[in-house]
C-alpha cells in the first residue's frame, strides 16, 4: 500500500548528501528516515524553547 506522507523533494550538493548517506548507513537507516529523524529533533528542540506549534488541520 502507497505512503501517504506527503512527498517533498530536496537539493543538496553531493558532497553533503554522500555524508548524509554514510551517517544514515551508519545508523541503520535510509537516507530518507535520517532526514525525517533530524527534521523530527529540530522540531522538537524549536518547540521546547518556543512553545508548541499548532497546526489547524481544516
Amino acid at each position: 500500500m502507497p505512503s501517504r506522507k506527503p512527498f517533498f523533494s530536496l537539493r543538496i550538493p553531493v558532497e553533503l548528501m554522500d555524508k548524509l548517506k554514510y551517517i544514515a548507513d551508519y545508523n541503520g537507516r535510509s537516507a530518507n528516515k535520517e532526514i525525517e529523524q533530524l527534521v523530527i529533533k529540530h522540531v522538537r528542540d524549536f518547540e521546547k524553547e518556543n512553545g508548541q506549534i499548532n497546526i489547524n488541520k481544516d
